[in-house]
Parts: structure tokens; C-alpha cells; sequence
């Protein structure tokens, strides 16, 4: 990294302590050819200012970054994030990213966010050439169709209470 990197690096963590999502916005659009610290760990930031805004922005990352690295950090952020708007964009990476650790991440990802309508994709996702893939589309279809069941069951014991009453 040059002197002018390690600014930029600075104006990141300065923009990380106000919170300030357009500074964010601004960088993805100009990161293309920033060193990969810098790229990766603006990611990292996004997760601990836990702002919905942020799942457009990562999803693009997640799409379009060219580091495999810098696309399975925008995966991983997004599943701690939690919000269902990024399951269109991880459910697409799973199925369709070029690497691996991206489709793995994704998969986990999407088990972390708990949407079980993407039990049909995860189905898909077994079937992965790469062994780590298939095991994390594994877990996640195995804890999402959990999940599906124990609502199913819930609703069962509710709709038996009120018949009860």
C-alpha cells in the first residue's frame, strides 16, 4: 500500500465512527482499484453499523467485486446483518459465484438469515462440485427445513388452542 492508501484507510475509519453511510456509498463506487485491505475491511465496517441501507450496497459488492476475498466478506456481513432483502443476492451467489469460498459463505449466510423459502435453492446447492459448498448447503437446508417444521408444528399447537377456547 502507498501513503495515499493508508489516508484513504483513515477517512475509512473516521467515516466508520460517524456512521456515515454516504462516505460508503461513495467509496464502493470508486473501490475498483483500491488495494484489498482497504476493500475488505470497508466490508467488515458495514457489519458493525448494522444499517438495512447497507444490503444494496453489499449486494453490488457481493455481484460485482472482483476479489473472491472482498465478495465472501460482503456474504458473511450480509448473514450477520439478517435482513431478508439480501436472500435474492446470496441466493444467486450461491448457485452462481465463480468461487467457491463465495457460494460456501452464501449458503451459511443464508442459514444465518433463517428465510426457509430458499429450501428449494439450498436443494440445488447439493449438488455443488465443491465438497465445503455442498456441506454448507447441507447445514443451512437441514436448519432451514428445522426452522420450517418447528413453525409448521407452532402454528399446528395455536390453531388446536383456539379451537379449544
Amino acid at each position: 500500500m502507498e501513503d495515499a492508501d493508508y489516508e484513504k484507510l483513515e477517512q475509512l475509519e473516521a467515516a466508520f465512527e460517524k456512521k456515515d453511510l454516504a462516505f460508503f456509498k461513495k467509496f464502493f463506487d470508486n473501490s475498483k482499484d483500491l488495494p484489498l485491505l482497504l476493500r475488505v475491511h470497508s466490508v467488515c465496517m458495514l457489519e458493525h453499523i448494522g444499517n438495512e441501507e447497507m444490503v444494496g450496497l453489499l449486494c453490488v459488492v457481493l455481484a460485482e467485486d472482483e476479489s473472491p476475498l472482498t465478495r465472501h466478506e460482503a456474504a458473511f456481513t450480509l448473514g450477520q446483518l439478517g435482513y431478508r432483502s439480501a436472500v435474492p443476492a446470496l441466493t444467486r451467489a450461491m448457485l452462481e459465484d465463480v468461487s467457491p469460498i463465495v457460494r460456501h459463505e452464501s449458503a451459511v449466510a443464508l442459514s444465518s438469515i433463517g428465510d426457509d423459502s430458499v429450501i428449494p435453492q439450498l436443494k440445488k446447492a447439493l449438488e455443488d462440485e465443491d465438497e465445503d459448498v455442498r456441506n454448507s448447503a447441507l447445514i443451512a437446508f437441514e436448519y432451514l427445513t428445522y426452522v420450517k417444521r418447528k413453525k409448521r408444528n407452532e402454528e399446528n399447537v395455536s390453531a388446536k388452542s383456539k379451537i379449544r377456547l
